[in-house]
């Protein structure tokens, strides 16, 4: 399905940093941004490798360019400069429609702020995922959200508004949003920067059984314990790596 949303060039470009058969692969990236000081280099020269199945903790203080980085992986930004290879597309050859569709099949996003639509039901803003990318039949996608609602734990609130549940319990839709199209890489920028320790260690618990489930999880945290759970971590300083 995806070759025909793909620039002739991807496969000639993907060539050069796709050689482990990564699930994450970045090669020299390059972010600056203008401002009105003049230009600021979030990242400088990255590389970076995440394997299929690895749990990938991505740490360092403020302005080190992790959410930077989280942004390009995505593709809800582009780079600058340098190549960027995720589950085997080289998705800075694409375009914006193409890296939106492309997003929804093969990754999975968590926020920090849940970012659910407000106006509809729990089990609406995880079928709207489905619907944009047309990847189960129409009859399937309720019973598909309320399954996804059911393993995070909050199927019994599945037609209620997002402002009608906790925070936690908004994260947790997030997380089954994030799966609604059953994409093999989970990327969470601080998914529990706004919970509380008890919540937060109940979503450690779903991230754990994700990684055991064979999804690939890359995950922006400050928090040790989340950390600790990783297969591993890399530490960011500058936009640089400095530890793995």
């Amino acid at each position: 399905m995806l070759d025909k949303l793909l620039p002739s060039t991807q496969t000639e470009s993907a060539a050069s940093v796709h050689q482990s058969n990564a699930a994450i692969q970045t090669q020299q990236l390059v972010k600056v941004y203008k401002t009105a000081a003049g230009n600021y280099p979030a990242l400088k020269g990255i590389d970076l490798q995440v394997q299929h199945g690895e749990f990938v903790a991505l740490l360092g203080k403020s302005g080190a360019g992790k959410s930077t980085m989280i942004n390009l992986i995505t593709g809800i930004d582009r780079p600058t400069s340098g190549e960027i290879v995720v589950n085997g597309t080289a998705i800075h050859d694409l375009h914006e429609d193409q890296r939106s569709r492309w997003r929804g099949l093969n990754l999975g996003v968590v926020f920090q702020f849940f970012q659910l639509l407000p106006s509809l039901t729990l089990i609406e803003n995880i079928t709207l995922v489905m619907d944009f990318c047309n990847t189960y039949p129409l009859r399937e996608r309720k019973a598909r959200a309320l399954h996804l609602l059911d393993q995070v734990g909050i199927a019994e609130h599945a037609y209620k508004i997002p402002s009608r549940i906790s925070g936690g319990q908004q994260q947790r839709v997030a997380i089954a949003r994030a799966l609604a199209n059953d994409p093999p890489i989970i990327v969470a920028d601080e998914p529990t920067g706004n919970l509380d320790s008890r919540t937060a260690h109940e979503i450690f618990d779903l991230f754990s059984s994700l990684v055991a489930q064979g999804k690939t999880l890359l995950v922006v945290t400050h928090d040790k314990e989340i950390a600790a759970r990783a297969t591993r971590l890399i530490e960011m300083a500058d936009g640089q790596i400095v530890k793995q």
